[in-house]
């Protein structure tokens, strides 16, 4: 029997719940025992799950501050990810701007969630906030920027090959890289724990799953509901933007944090529909909450071209403008949805599908 590759896995940074961590997670159950190399890891913050894992930090890790706010260590990545040297067999990068330039001498799989926003999108990496912080972020960018385009072309071009998570990352590879990669979807992680009801909630309420971030545009889903007073809306999610859209949000939206799965699963479970406004260029989101059954008002762009079926699996709303979504979602009321059909839909995207994929990447380049 021929030995399998020793497989070494990196991923930016493992300081918050999301997608792209999800996605690590589930590469270190497609390679069980292989290590995880990051850049700073809070095991308060993020997934519980990576407790059990091999994860490997860098000297970054040293920081408090870098772990609960790892954007303060932005002029740190790029040395940092360069100076990180593994030895495997085959390197498997999950990168949204940083794993991909560590150095191996092993061939090298890039699986990318979206190509550098500090570089193609520097308002949604930095955030449209007006404060001091921001400012001399984005100013400190605008300086470091040529340096950091030629550092990052040459990271894109170590790699062995590419993965993208979607039709609109591979694009944006093409483009920023010159480099054709193959989609591979995420998978739909399993909420396989027993649903958790929270308390004072009456079931049949819209929801929004969400870091609370000003691209996410949670507040317009919020403005929209002052038009539907007979709706409830439930906000799950954190961030920095909380506050204002406490403020602003009318009384028939709810916020919840800090949520467990048990506890999300129970929201999906018991929401009539998602509401998801953010261009992203995956969004897990609404197969989340296709795998329970439930469909989705989802912006007409980004991944969610690729993730929802109109008509079928929810619709979709042309403007993130709160009219415009109050009247998608009066549109999604007054029909009947196929739970079934739904959850089929999901189904197409399970983790094990994924992780086939990617062992045979591996095999292929090994």
């Amino acid at each position: 029997m021929l030995n399998r590759p020793r497989v070494a896995l990196v991923h930016d940074y493992l300081t918050q719940l999301g997608g792209a961590e999800r996605v690590a997670l589930e590469l270190t159950r497609a390679f069980p025992g292989a290590p995880l190399y990051t850049s700073v890891y809070s095991p308060d913050r993020t997934y519980p799950e990576f407790g059990d894992v091999d994860v490997r930090t860098s000297p970054l890790d040293r920081v408090p501050l870098f772990r609960h706010r790892h954007r303060a260590a932005f002029p740190l990545l790029a040395p940092t990810f360069s100076a990180m040297h593994v030895d495997a067999d085959v390197v498997v990068c999950s990168s949204s701007g940083w794993a991909h330039g560590v150095r191996t001498r092993a061939p090298k799989i890039v699986y990318c969630h979206a190509v550098a926003r500090w570089l193609s999108q520097p308002d949604r990496y930095l955030g449209d906030e007006e404060t001091v912080r921001t400012r001399a972020s984005r100013a400190g960018l605008t300086v470091a920027t040529p340096l950091l385009r030629r550092w990052d072309a040459r990271a894109a071009r170590s790699a062995t090959r590419y993965l993208t998570n979607s039709a609109v990352t591979r694009d944006a590879v093409r483009e920023h890289y010159d480099i054709d990669a193959t989609v591979v979807h995420p998978p739909v992680p399993a909420l396989d724990v027993p649903a958790r009801p929270l308390p004072g909630l009456v079931p049949g309420f819209l929801l929004v799953v969400s870091r609370l971030l000003p691209y996410k545009q949670v507040d317009v889903a919020c403005s929209a509901l002052a038009a539907l007073p007979h709706e409830r809306l439930l906000v799950v999610g954190h961030g920095p933007e909380h506050d204002r859209l406490r403020a602003l949000a009318p009384s028939n939206v709810t916020f919840r944090d800090h949520l467990d799965d048990g506890e999300l699963r129970w929201c999906y479970e018991e929401a009539s529909a998602l509401v998801a406004l953010s261009y992203e260029d995956f969004g897990l989101s609404v197969l989340e909450a296709a795998a329970a059954g439930r469909p989705v008002v989802a912006l007409r762009a980004g991944g969610y071209l690729e993730t929802v079926v109109d008509g079928t699996t929810g619709t979709f709303v042309d403007a993130p403008v709160p009219a415009a979504v109050a009247a998608a979602i009066t549109q999604l009321r007054a029909r009947s949805w196929d739970a079934a059909a739904i959850r089929e839909h999901a189904a197409g995207f399970a983790p094990e599908r994924f992780r086939e994929q990617l062992r045979a990447a591996v095999a292929e380049v090994s």
